[in-house]
C-alpha cells in the first residue's frame, strides 16, 4: 500500500508564490512516475506537471510551462511543485498521484493508481 500526504497549499495573492509538497510512505520503490494534477470547483480534474521518478524527466501543462517547477527528494521519497507568478485561476485543489505503471502516460490521470487527498490553494485578485 501507497500513502500520499499534501501540504503546503493556502492563501496568497496573485503573484505570489507558494509550494506544495508530497510526502511518500508504504511500497515506493515500485514509482515509476509523480504527478500533480488540481481541479478546480465546477471544473474537470487537470493535469499539472509529472516527473518521471528514475530520469528526472519532467512535463508540465501549458498553462503553467514557466511559472510551475516539479521537483524530487528521493532520500525523502517527496515530490514538491514550486507555484510562481501564481493567477487567480489557479485557484484549486491540489492534488499529488503515484504512478508504479512503467510507460504509462503520465500526463493523464488514469496513469496514476494511487491519490493525496488534496490541498486548497487559493490565489486571490
Amino acid at each position: 500500500q501507497v500513502t500520499l500526504v499534501e501540504s503546503g497549499g493556502g492563501l496568497v495573492q496573485a503573484g505570489g508564490s507558494l509550494r506544495v509538497s508530497c510526502a511518500t510512505s508504504g511500497r515506493t520503490f515500485s514509482t515509476y512516475a509523480m504527478g500533480w494534477f488540481r481541479q478546480a470547483p465546477g471544473k474537470e480534474r487537470e493535469f499539472v506537471a509529472a516527473i518521471n521518478w528514475s530520469s528526472g524527466s519532467k512535463y508540465y501543462a501549458d498553462s503553467v510551462k514557466g511559472r510551475f517547477t516539479i521537483s524530487r527528494d528521493n532520500a525523502k521519497n517527496t515530490v514538491y511543485l514550486q507555484m510562481n507568478s501564481l493567477k487567480p485561476e489557479d485557484t484549486a485543489v491540489y492534488s499529488c498521484a503515484l504512478s508504479p505503471r512503467l510507460g504509462s502516460l503520465i500526463t493523464r490521470s488514469g496513469a496514476y493508481d494511487y491519490w493525496g487527498q488534496g490541498t486548497q490553494v487559493t490565489v486571490s485578485s
